[in-house]
């Protein structure tokens, strides 16, 4: 069946994620909110829609809100991080420092936790 005649469950999980973002971007938004954009995806497709999403920030001047637990999609798409648990901040700066040089006993763990993977 063409595109057009399909059902959302017969397309994949990167299908499906792209056309969530297409619909998203029908509107001309600024801001994008992003919620865990790459979780249930294996890694090739989400360096595809990572990409995809670097160049949409590119293009059309995008903006995202971007929750995730992944750290290196954080190193992939943020400029700026907020480190939250529990609905408190517990550290916040430009993306490199907060990685680089966490602060935070709990953003050291989420680092840590990441260099293992």
């Amino acid at each position: 069946p063409s595109l057009l005649d399909r059902y959302p469950h017969e397309f994949s999980g990167g299908q499906r994620q792209r056309l969530a973002i297409a619909r998203a971007l029908i509107v001309d938004p600024q801001l994008l909110v992003l919620d865990e954009p790459t979780s249930a995806l294996d890694v090739t497709i989400q360096k595809q829609v990572l990409g995809l999403l670097q160049r949409l920030q590119r293009e059309r001047g995008l903006s995202y809100l971007l929750i995730t637990h992944d750290v290196e999609v954080i190193r992939a798409m943020a400029h700026q991080v907020i480190v939250m648990k529990d609905g408190a901040i517990l550290e916040t700066g430009p993306v490199e420092r907060v990685l680089g040089a966490p602060e935070h006993p709990y953003t050291k763990k989420l680092v840590a936790a990441a260099l293992l993977e």
